[in-house]
């Protein structure tokens, strides 16, 4: 099965954080980080699409992403 998570955040060390513990966790990137500009809070926010392969679980909509 293949998972997929979309993280999002303020352009912060803390936004790297996640994604490095992500990277950690056996999940890789995929595709190109994205940016917008919030401009009531005047931040840059960040995204990145990250996707991860797990052998001998099926799919269910109560599987939590971020345990994985």
């Amino acid at each position: 099965m293949k998972l997929y998570r979309f993280l999002t955040g303020p352009d912060d060390s803390a936004f790297c954080k996640r994604v490095s513990a992500a990277l950690n966790k056996g999940w890789s990137l995929h595709g190109n980080p994205t940016l917008t500009y919030d401009p009531e809070k005047k931040t840059v926010i960040c995204g990145q699409a990250i996707v991860k392969d797990v052998v001998g679980v099926e799919f269910s909509e109560d599987i939590k992403l971020s345990e994985w």
